[in-house]
């Protein structure tokens, strides 16, 4: 099992350039790990593809519905104060915005702060660059 961040969830979701090889990569290890917030994040990223008419209505409806059955097979780390904790340092060492430091700190609480026991599936360079700082293998793909 590995750790996805949104950014690479959301390829799984819509048709994005690195949809074909995290596609492959979901289908090699289909156990997704995740933080709590992703299928917002996920969410708000498919409305804003529909509302800037980068993606159609009908579309954004598979897209939709792509995320309910995704979501409801993943394992999801809840919402703790150990990762609000761990967030807010992440926000204090790594250029990071708040969803990913909770991101981080969710994933960093899963491989119980032993980041280089849990693989990090993540397209956003930003939060791949802390979560490599902090000890991860990350995958972008």
């Amino acid at each position: 099992m590995r750790y996805w961040d949104a950014s690479a969830l959301v390829p799984l979701l819509v048709e994005e350039p690195a949809t074909a090889s995290l596609l492959d990569s979901y289908r090699k290890d289909a156990g997704v790990l995740t933080w709590w917030g992703s299928a917002v994040e996920c969410a708000s990223a498919i409305a804003r593809l529909e509302r800037d008419g980068d993606l159609a209505v009908a579309a954004a409806g598979v897209a939709f519905e792509r995320l309910a059955a995704l979501s409801a097979a993943w394992h999801e780390i809840q919402p703790l104060d150990e990762i609000r904790e761990a967030a807010v340092r992440f926000l204090r060492v790594h250029d990071l915005r708040a969803a990913d430091a909770l991101q981080l700190a969710a994933a960093f609480v899963a491989a119980e702060r032993r980041p280089a026991t849990l693989a990090f599936v993540c397209l956003d360079d930003r939060l791949a660059l802390a979560a490599s700082r902090e000890g991860f293998r990350v995958v972008a793909g």
